[in-house]
């Protein structure tokens, strides 16, 4: 893992035309003028990405052009997906990155994986319908008559806590009260590995940005970095003096922050293991963690409602606010970075303006411990749906669900 960050080209036989990534920057330069390509010569112990099919790549640029420029006087178009009949049995959701498939780990141990192409179909049990022009409510049925509208995927001995798509869709992990992950493959519909390593519930776990690698976080007061290829994991980081709730990625893929029971969040580094950052200020469990695209913040949000907004480089919170009156499950950036989502246990979700905040903390940074609260946009209650999960597109169109509580 350690040159994981290295730059790779690939070179177009027809053309004659390079293909660049330059992960450290966080750019993506690409030029599609041949279907056919191989990889140049590069140390695979120095660098693992797996190429990516042509048109994967044509969709990517075909997201980044039509992306809406979001801000605090332009606000992102929300979908909200809706789970149905499912019995206080919904524990975690999940949408992959193109919007495309939405997953669901239930109480009874199973997994499931909805295609929303096919959601609202007829003969489907699944219905949608929109609201007020700017969002759209899909409702999602765990029940069915007939052919199941979602894929099922079994293997867990316990409860379901955690779910979560590769970059690409291609691939599906999962946690369990039983203490293993899984790994599923959605387009076999099949399950490809089990990875055992904690001794106790995982209560979440992530694919890293670039996919193949994943991080985990569980009851055992430990968070652990994986290979997809390997079922021993390859880092444990231990340090939190309780449960290790939530774990993220930074963008740069060398380090994750993990939340904990003990009301702390850690940054910690990926190569060593070691904890480089303790960030103190929350009064209860950390619940949910994001990071901003450019890697300089992080937010974290607790079981108080409480979000705090965090300067990586300088560790000291910059942005704190009460943010919700319930538990803050998912937090999300926007692609620019200029907007946060927040979705709670209240059964909103709530946009907050980041551009201009931080803005006007880079102005004051030559005052010691500066603060500046964030500023509320808009707050978007729900049908009596508590949001679990929250995700921007390449588009920049928000993702939202949630199960209906009565």
């Amino acid at each position: 893992m350690g040159g994981l960050l290295e730059k790779l080209s690939y070179k177009f036989q027809e053309d004659k035309i390079l293909f660049f990534f330059h992960f450290a920057e966080h750019t993506h330069l690409s030029t599609f003028l041949s279907a056919k390509c191989q990889p140049c010569v590069y140390d695979p112990e120095k660098l693992l990405v797996f190429f990516r099919p042509v048109e994967v790549e044509q969709s990517i640029l075909e997201d980044l052009r039509n992306r809406a420029q979001l801000n605090n006087l332009a606000l992102p178009s929300v979908s909200f997906y809706t789970f149905l009949n499912t019995h206080n049995g919904l524990n975690c959701s999940s949408i992959s990155n193109d919007g495309s498939l939405i997953v669901g780990g239930f109480s009874d141990s199973s997994v499931k994986v909805w295609d929303m192409a096919k959601i609202g179909q007829p003969a489907k049990t699944s219905s949608s319908q929109g609201e007020n022009g700017s969002s759209q409510d899909e409702r999602l049925s765990s029940t069915s008559e007939g052919k199941r509208p979602y894929t099922l995927f079994q293997g867990h001995s316990g409860p379901v806590y955690s779910a979560a798509f590769s970059p690409f869709g291609d691939f599906l992990l999962s946690s369990s009260s039983d203490s293993t992950i899984r790994l599923w493959s959605t387009k076999l519909n099949a399950n490809l590995v089990c990875y055992k390593g904690h001794n106790y519930p995982v209560w979440d776990v992530q694919f890293s940005p670039v996919g193949h690698y994943f991080a985990s976080a569980s009851h055992d007061r430990t968070a652990r970095i994986w290979s997809m290829d390997k079922i021993q994991p390859l880092r444990i980081m231990a340090g939190h003096l309780a449960d290790v709730d939530c774990v993220q990625w930074h963008v740069n893929c060398n380090y994750i922050a993990t939340g904990s029971s003990d009301k702390t969040v850690r940054l910690w580094d990926v190569q060593t293991g070691e904890c480089i950052r303790m960030f103190i200020g929350h009064r209860s469990m950390v619940l949910s963690l994001a990071m901003s695209p450019d890697g300089r913040y992080m937010a974290s949000g607790d079981e108080d409602g409480t979000i705090m907004m965090w300067d990586l480089s300088t560790g000291r919170c910059v942005s704190p606010l009460a943010g919700h009156n319930s538990c803050v499950w998912s937090l999300a950036f926007s692609c620019e970075g200029a907007l946060l989502a927040s979705g709670s246990a209240d059964c909103t979700v709530k946009l907050w303006d980041v551009a201009s905040s931080t803005k006007a903390l880079k102005m004051d940074d030559t005052k010691a411990g500066s603060t500046n609260r964030l500023r509320l946009l808009k707050a978007l209650p729900t049908k009596s749906t508590p949001v679990y999960n929250l995700r921007f597109s390449r588009r920049n169109l928000l993702f939202a669900s949630g199960a209906l509580s009565l």
